[in-house]
């Protein structure tokens, strides 16, 4: 075997330990930690939303992260979601490519609740073009917070609501 072959074949196991690698990581993710699950969840930062809803988040500051975000998910714990933090604050529009579940869709700006999109449907497209934004326009946002849907209505959050941040 030439030295080009024995080459060739190490990268191709290198890239397939990579991509194990890679899903076994989200997967452990996406189940919440897995086996740590307790200690983890108590350190999670919370939410307060209105005057006394706490939600449990995940937090999501990197463009990747923020890209990402709750894509491929098929179930989210009833009081917890994910936290969207935009540093400086910018206009915003979310999507659904990749997601699974419906979704509520906060959006926050100084301590209040700026604009509420409710059961937010996956988009099934295999195209993200294809896929509608919400809101339909920018809205100026220093955090986003998605939560299961019907999160919103259960709980009776209103745009204009309080919204703080906890760090247990």
């Amino acid at each position: 075997m030439s030295q080009v072959q024995i080459r060739n074949r190490n990268k191709e196991a290198f890239a397939r330990l990579c991509v194990l690698v890679v899903i076994g990581v989200a997967a452990l993710f996406s189940q919440g930690g897995a086996g740590d699950a307790g200690r983890a969840d108590a350190k999670m930062p919370m939410v307060r939303l209105g005057k006394d809803n706490i939600v449990k988040v995940e937090v999501a500051t990197t463009e990747a992260e923020i890209q990402r975000g709750l894509m491929f998910r098929t179930s989210l714990a009833k009081d917890s979601g994910m936290i969207f933090l935009f540093r400086p604050p910018r206009p915003v529009r979310f999507w659904m490519f990749n997601c699974l579940i419906s979704l509520d869709m906060l959006f926050i700006k100084n301590g209040k609740i700026v604009k509420i999109c409710e059961n937010v449907p996956p988009c099934r497209s295999k195209d993200p073009r294809d896929c509608p934004t919400y809101p339909e326009a920018d809205v100026d946002v220093s955090e986003v917070v998605e939560v299961c849907a019907g999160y919103a209505k259960a709980h009776g959050l209103k745009e204009g609501d309080p919204v703080s941040f906890e760090m247990p």
